[in-house]
C-alpha cells in the first residue's frame, strides 16, 4: 500500500497536508475504504468544485476496487481540468486494471505529453505500451523513466521483465492408462508452444501411443491469433500413422474471449471458448462441438465448466450424438519468491478423449481426478495428475501422467 498512498508530485516546496488527508492515508493504510470515502464524501460536499479533492476520492475508490465509480470520477475531472497530468494517469491505470489497454494507452499518452519529464508518467505510459504488445517501445519509455529517475525500482524492474521474458515452451509429457479388464495403455509426447508476438502463437508436438499392444505416431500442429478486444482463433490439423487406433487426420478450431471485471466482486474476470474437432479414423467419422467457461475467482481460484456433444457416425450404421461434461476447480496452494504450488480436482461425466479408438461412443463413465503444478525454477515446472474412471459394465481405467516444461 506504501507505493499505491503515495501523493501526486508536485514541484515547490512541500506544505502540511490538511486534516482530511491525514485522516484518509490512515483509514486507507488499515483498508477501511467505507470511513475513508466517508471523510471524501464529506469533503467534496463542501467543496465540490474543488478538483484537487475529487482527484483524492478517484485515488480512493480506485484503492478500494470500485473500479467503475473511480473511472467515472476522473472522466469528470479531466473533463474541467484537462491538463493535469496526475489524472490522466489516475485515469489510465484505471484502464489498464480494466484490461481496456487501448484506452489506458490513449490516456497515458496525454498524461506524458503534458509533462514529458516525469519519470511516473514514463512508467505508467510504459506499462500501457507492454500491455498492448509494444515492447520495443515499452523498453524505451522504461528506458526514459530510468534516465529521468536512476534510483527508481519500477522501472528497473519494467525494463527487465521485457529483456527476460521467455518466447518458448518445451514441454515432454507421459501419460498412463491401467484397466481392471485390459493391458496398460501409453502414451508421451513433446511439444513446443512459441509466442513469437503477442499477436501470434504457434504450437507443434510429436505423439507416440501405444493402445492395446498396437503402436501409433502423430505430429499436430496449431497458429493462433489475438486481436485486443477480439479475443484469439486457433486453427490446426493432426496427421498420423493410425494403426487403426487413432484417428488417421484431424483438424480443430478454437474460437476465445474473455472479460475482466476488476479486483473488488466476487469474480476478477470470465473466459469463453467454443471449438469444433473433426476425427477421421479408418472406419469412423467424429465430430466433437466444444463449449467451456473459466471463471477467474478472487485468491486465483478458477473454476472451469465444459460441455461436449460428439457426432460419430460408422459405415452402414446411423450417426448418433453423445454428450459428455467436465467441471474443474484451480486453486493455489504454496508461494514462495519464484516457487509456487497450485492443485485442481476434477469431475467429469462421458466419452471424453475421442481421439483414442477405445473412447468412440461405447460406453459412459464417470471420472474424478486432481492433480499438481510445481513450479520450482523461473523457467522450469513439473506437473503431476491422476484420475479414477468408473465406466458401465463394471470395468475401469485408472490414469496418471507426468509433465516437465522449459521456457526459453
Amino acid at each position: 500500500m506504501g507505493i499505491l498512498l503515495a501523493p501526486p508530485r508536485t514541484s515547490g516546496q512541500q506544505q502540511q497536508p490538511p486534516e482530511w488527508e491525514t485522516q484518509v492515508r490512515k483509514y486507507a493504510e488499515a483498508r477501511d475504504w467505507t470511513a475513508a470515502l466517508n471523510v471524501m464524501d464529506s469533503q467534496v460536499a463542501l467543496a465540490p468544485q474543488d478538483m484537487d479533492i475529487r482527484a483524492w476520492r478517484a485515488r480512493v475508490l480506485a484503492w478500494s476496487g470500485d473500479l467503475a465509480r473511480a473511472e467515472k470520477e476522473y472522466l469528470a475531472i479531466v473533463e474541467v481540468v484537462p491538463n493535469d497530468p496526475d489524472d490522466w494517469m489516475g485515469l489510465g491505470n484505471i484502464y489498464l486494471r480494466q484490461g481496456r489497454t487501448n484506452e489506458a494507452l490513449r490516456a497515458l499518452d496525454r498524461a506524458v505529453e503534458l509533462d514529458p519529464k516525469r519519470a511516473d508518467l514514463r512508467e505508467g505510459h510504459a506499462r500501457a505500451l507492454r500491455a498492448v504488445g509494444e515492447r520495443d517501445a515499452a523498453a524505451l519509455e522504461f528506458q526514459r523513466a530510468l534516465n529521468l529517475d536512476p534510483s527508481s525500482p519500477d522501472a528497473r524492474v519494467g525494463l527487465a521483465s521485457l529483456r527476460g521474458e521467455p518466447k518458448h515452451e518445451l514441454r515432454f509429457s507421459e501419460e498412463n492408462d491401467v484397466f481392471n479388464f485390459a493391458n496398460s495403455n501409453h502414451n508421451g509426447w513433446v511439444s513446443l508452444v512459441s509466442n513469437w508476438t503477442p499477436h501470434w502463437t504457434t504450437s507443434v508436438s510429436g505423439d507416440f501411443v501405444e493402445i492395446f499392444g498396437a503402436n501409433a505416431e502423430k505430429f499436430v500442429g496449431s497458429v493462433t491469433g489475438r486481436l485486443p478486444g477480439w479475443g484469439a482463433l486457433t486453427v490446426g490439423g493432426a496427421t498420423a500413422h493410425d494403426n487403426a487406433v487413432i484417428p488417421r487426420t484431424e483438424a480443430f478450431f478454437d474460437l476465445d474471449h474473455g472479460w475482466k471485471f476488476g479486483e473488488a466482486g466476487p469474480a476478477r474476470g470470465i473466459e469463453f471458448v467454443y471449438g469444433q474437432h473433426w476425427y477421421w479414423y479408418a472406419t469412423a467419422r467424429i465430430l466433437a462441438l466444444n463449449g467451456s467457461g473459466i471463471l477467474y475467482l478472487p485468491k486465483h481460484f478458477t473454476w472451469s465448466l465444459g460441455v461436449t456433444d460428439a457426432r460419430s457416425a460408422f459405415p452402414g450404421t446411423g450417426a448418433q450424438w453423445q454428450p459428455s461434461g467436465i467441471s474443474r476447480l484451480g486453486f493455489p496452494l504454496r508461494h514462495w519468491q519464484e516457487r509456487s504450488l497450485s492443485g485442481n480436482i476434477l469431475f467429469a461425466t462421458g466419452t471424453e478423449d475421442f481421439a483414442q479408438v477405445d473412447q468412440i461412443g461405447s460406453f459412459s463413465s464417470h471420472t474424478y481426478g486432481g492433480g499438481l503444478h510445481f513450479q520450482f525454477a523461473r523457467y522450469q515446472d513439473v506437473t503431476g495428475y491422476v484420475a479414477y474412471q468408473k465406466r458401465t459394465q463394471g470395468r475401469t481405467d485408472t490414469t496418471f501422467g507426468f509433465s516437465y516444461g522449459i521456457h526459453f
